[in-house]
This record gives structure tokens, sequence and C-alpha cells, in this order.
């Protein structure tokens, strides 16, 4: 067994073969992460001493991150004791993931490739999550795949899932041609912390791009719920789609606090803003001093949204995201 510290001073135990992020959700220490497999990059973290292997290829990870000494916790076993440079969550307080019995209650077709699905579990689990946590849904085989949840924590125990199509996949075959009213599933969860955390008085952007609307639309359902002075200064979305049919939801009336920004890239007839999300939010924003932004939706999207607002002056601890990653398998 290997002691792991971090620099906060918050130390943990990891067994021989035991990643380090598994090894700190085990002891209760809150790391930042989110696919878990190495394909994005939200554990991202430095070894400062010691010595670490890959159990995976870290895919999320660039030719330059790897230069500079960076891993990815999330599939990193210890060889040794270590001491990392990894963001610590502080008193974010995670629920514990569960593996629970569900039924579908409602299917949706939202667009010809994107399905809401309503997932009902029992009304004595007490199923608690942080809106813009996520599950992962098991199917037929042992196939698990990974679903943002749309909605924020209620007492309805319902869960919503906005599920993408994708050619050739197991689930999306499932979900778009078998799955009906009542059928029964497992999921796990809640997982992941992509969640609101201190924004009190600060501009608070939402950059999503697709599906990726899914956690945003949680967060802003959590934020609707909060007491006026426990708000942030302002709300702006920016939710990009190639055509306009690709936006399926917008914020309802009683929402008249969040400023909701469609933008389109690929829909010339379209009169609203044009190209991609993190671009027309820098058009419009030039001090980023009191900026906190969430970004949702595909690898590229968030890396080049982080690397253009940090160059425009957001502080470095003001980005957060959740990167949708394909499961790399059918």
């Amino acid at each position: 067994m290997y002691l792991i510290e971090i620099q906060n001073g918050k130390s943990f135990r990891a067994n021989a073969g035991e990643t380090l992020l598994s090894a700190a959700l085990r002891a209760n220490v809150s790391l930042a992460y989110s696919c878990r497999s190495g394909r994005c990059s939200t554990c991202k973290c430095k070894v400062l001493n010691g010595q670490t292997k890959a159990s995976h290829d870290e895919l999320g990870l660039s030719q330059q991150d790897r230069d500079e000494g960076w891993v990815l916790s999330c599939v990193r076993e210890p060889l040794t004791d270590v001491t990392m440079n990894a963001d610590d969550l502080g008193d974010l307080d995670l629920p514990e993931p569960r593996t629970l019995a569900c039924r579908i209650h409602s299917l949706q077709l939202l667009t010809p490739d994107v399905m809401k699905v309503v997932l009902r579990l029992p009304s004595k689990s007490d199923f608690r999550f942080h809106a813009g946590q996520y599950i992962e849904v098991m199917g037929e085989g042992g196939v698990r795949r990974s679903y943002s949840i749309a909605n924020a924590m209620t007492d309805t125990q319902q869960l919503e899932l906005h599920i993408r199509h994708v050619l050739g996949g197991v689930m999306s075959h499932f979900w778009f041609e078998k799955a009906t009213q009542n059928d029964l599933l497992r999921l796990n969860g809640p997982l992941g912390t992509f969640v609101v955390r201190q924004v009190t008085g600060n501009d608070l952007v939402f950059l999503a791009t697709g599906t990726g609307i899914a956690p945003v639309k949680a967060m802003l359902e959590s934020l609707h719920m909060r007491m006026a002075e426990h708000m942030p200064r302002s709300v702006t979305v920016y939710w990009g789609g190639r055509v306009a049919s690709d936006l399926y939801w917008q914020p309802p009336p009683e929402y008249a606090w969040v400023q909701f920004k469609p933008v389109l890239s690929r829909d010339p007839a379209f009169a609203g803003r044009q190209g991609y999300v993190q671009q027309a939010f820098l058009s419009e924003h030039s001090d980023l001093a009191h900026t906190v932004v969430y970004a949702c939706g595909s690898p590229e999207m968030i890396a080049a949204a982080k690397q253009a607002l940090q160059s425009a002056g957001l502080p470095d601890n003001s980005f957060y995201a959740d990167a949708f990653v394909s499961s790399g398998v059918e």
C-alpha cells in the first residue's frame, strides 16, 4: 500500500494496482474527474514526487501535456509513495455512487437523432445527486454507457437523459429501436464532479454543444431553486449546434434571469450568432476577471474554448468542463 499526498496537505492510501483516482474516492478525497477511462482530461494532474504507471492509454493528453509531465489520475497506478498536484474539490460533498434498478418512464424523440429518456427509480431509493453529474446505464451483455442527468434533484425519483443516436452503437440501437415504457434497467451513479461551485456575485457562463445542454439544463433548474443572495451576478448560456433543428430546448419563461444565446456553425440562413460558442462568447465579453465558465460538449470544443478564454484573461481556476467522449466501442 502506498501513501498518496496532494498539495493541500490531504493524504490517502492506494493499493497496488489501484488508480490514484479510485483510491482518492475510496478515502472520500474529492478529486475532479469525468470519464474515468483516460479519454478526457478532467482529472489531469502532475506527479511531483514518486513513480506511477498508466494502466490504459491516456488519450485525453496532448503531446505537449505529456512533455510537460501531466498524467491522468483515473488510469495512473502508483509504484511508490506519491506526491501530486491535483485538483481537490475541498468541502464538496459527493454522494456515494450506487447501483440501482430503474424503469423507463417515458421516451420522446426531440430531434431525429436525440431521444429524451426519463427513468423512474423505486420510490424508496432516495437517489441523491448534484446537478451536472452523470450516471452509467447498464444494458444487455454488460454494456455500459454514460449519460448526464438533465434535471435537478426533486422528490419524484425521476432522471431525465438526452441521448444522441450513434450509428452502429449497441445502446443507440436499444434506445431508438427496442426500448419501451416500463423496461427494466440498472444504473450506477451519481458520478462526476461537473457541478456548480462558488459562483455568488460572479458572471456565470455556460458553453454547450449538442446534448451537452443536458447538464446545463440541470444546473439552471438547480440555480432556480436558490435564494437570491446566493445567485450569480448574471447567467448566460451559449448553446451551439450545426443547424436550427439541432436546438431542441430553450429555458422556460420563468427563467427570465437567463440570457440564452443559440449559436449555429453550418446554417448560413440563421439570423443569429454564427460560428462556435467560444467565439460568440468572446465577441461579446472582454472583461473576464469575474467570470466563471462551465463548458460541456465535445473534447475539441472544450480544448479550443479553454485555450481561447484563458488567452483572453479568464483566470485558471474559473474554467470547468465535462467532455462528452465516445465509448470507443460499438
